[in-house]
């Protein structure tokens, strides 16, 4: 499967079969993350693998009753490191390029999921205090996503996207 079939074959999957994660694949998605680009290298991100049923159904609460979430096998917390960030960029690096750094993680997870024929979805509604309070964050860390992921049971259409004209204008 080439790169641009992984990308465009992704979808954002919520119902999840009841099957374990092995760990191979979680140290694949693991290793995913970890090599995703961050700005100046600082790597300002840090990563919550939630298997515990009960931290599971709390964090669906959090995320105003997202009940999928609960039910995929395994849940990533995904955090941006603020102090690490701003170390190297002041207060850009503490309210910004963290961000850039926790997005560009997911979405080398995401990829990696699914091309390990898993499933995942990008949750940004929740939380992020009582998330912190579930997991007992330190506020150095901003939980920024959530992503429940597992054995996908369903499979979606692909969704609509603008066109190349519409999403890009190029400037000589």
């Amino acid at each position: 499967m080439s790169l641009l079939d992984v990308i465009k074959g992704r979808r954002s999957i919520r119902r999840f079969k009841k099957r374990d994660i092995p760990r191979e694949y979680l140290e694949k998605i693991m290793e995913a993350a970890r090599w995703a680009p961050s700005a100046g290298n600082l790597q300002s991100r840090k990563f919550l693998i939630v298997k515990n049923p009960q931290l599971k159904n709390e964090i669906a609460n959090a995320a105003y009753r997202q009940s999928f979430i609960a039910e995929a096998p395994v849940v990533i917390v995904a955090c941006a490191d603020l102090e690490r960030s701003a170390l190297g960029y002041g207060e850009r690096g503490r309210n910004l390029y963290c961000l850039f750094d926790v997005a560009a993680a997911v979405e080398n997870m995401l990829l990696t999921i699914h091309e390990l024929g898993l499933g995942a979805c990008w949750v940004g509604a929740f939380d992020e205090r009582l998330v912190s309070e579930i997991l007992d964050i330190p506020s150095t860390l901003r939980p920024v996503t959530i992503v429940p992921l597992g054995y996908p049971a369903e499979k979606p259409s692909p969704p609509p996207r603008m066109s190349l004209e519409e999403a890009f204008n190029i400037i000589d």
